[in-house]
């Protein structure tokens, strides 16, 4: 059964993890009033959403204060309400929001779907936040470009005849 979340106005935009570099589940977090919305997002969709939102952000007036560090953690919560397929960003002139659009991932039936209005620095903090995340995981391997693991790296590149290490 699909659901639609609508955050006009939300007093949290985040992006956060739970687990250990190379087993990291990634999830966008928006919360107004009581309401929660905790959906699961890939790695690679954290990093292009940072990506645009930055490039986004260039066209437009420099935003006033960032929201950081504590301000950004993730709320604690049961469960998620979808994993995220496709991610839009549209920017509404008139109302100055950055609206970031996110529907499920999922086959043969209706998506469910979130709508967050952003302000500018709820975007430009989500950004920032966003490319921290992402950077922070395991270093990529200077061959490949495929993320090294701690216990060992099969590259490619190598075809099995050495392997990278950290």
């Amino acid at each position: 059964m699909s659901e639609f979340y609508e955050l006009s106005s939300p007093t949290l935009v985040t992006v956060g993890t739970i687990g250990e570099p190379g087993q990291r589940v990634f999830y966008l977090q928006a919360r107004q009033g009581v309401e929660l919305v905790t959906l699961k997002v890939e790695k690679q969709q954290v990093g292009a959403l940072a990506l645009h939102l930055g490039e986004l952000l260039k066209d437009l007036s420099r935003p006033g204060h960032i929201p950081e560090g504590d301000e950004l953690e993730l709320d604690p919560f049961i469960e998620t309400a979808f994993v995220a397929g496709a991610i839009g960003v549209a920017y509404d002139a008139a109302a100055d929001k950055v609206i970031v659009i996110v529907e499920e991932r999922v086959e043969d039936e209706e998506p469910s779907e979130a709508r967050i209005s952003l302000s500018r620095e709820q975007a430009a903090a989500l950004a920032i936040r966003g490319t921290q995340l992402v950077e922070s995981g395991r270093p990529p391997c200077p061959l490949c470009g495929f993320p090294l693991d701690p216990s060992g790296h099969a590259c490619p590149r190598t075809n099995g005849n050495r392997t990278p290490s950290l």
